[in-house]
């Protein structure tokens, strides 16, 4: 992607870390969850790195570290893909974010360099 196409994004991307998510089915029972990285993070959604596929049928319940503030959000899988190593990279869209939540990470966002990785802290 060229910095030309970067800059037709509705919202600022900025690299993260990790996750943790709980994929659900259409009747909310979970299907899987797990550990997660983050390859880019907005105020709109997130291209997130795991080991299984997940289906766009599913939603997630996603708990994201942003710095001291851990963040829950459901999202909704738009697009995936298979990478190397047995990986899947999957964009997901927000999905009823409320206010505190937007505030949360339009402050995270506009305090880190898209340019370079952001350190991210999570909670052991």
């Amino acid at each position: 992607m060229t910095s030309k196409d970067k800059n037709k994004r509705k919202h600022e991307r900025i690299e993260s870390l990790n996750l943790s998510y709980i994929c659900l089915d259409e009747d909310k029972n979970i299907v899987k969850q797990g550990m997660g990285r983050t390859l880019n993070l907005s105020e709109s959604g997130m291209l997130l790195e795991t080991h299984f596929p997940i289906e766009p049928k599913h939603e997630l319940q996603l708990t994201i570290s942003l710095e001291e503030d851990l963040l829950d959000i459901q999202g909704k899988p738009v697009h995936i893909r298979s990478v190397e190593g047995g990986k899947y990279q999957v964009g997901i869209k927000f999905m009823d974010l409320d206010q505190k939540s937007i505030e949360l990470l339009k402050n995270f966002i506009s305090g880190g360099n898209p340019t370079k990785k952001s350190k991210v802290r999570h909670n052991e």
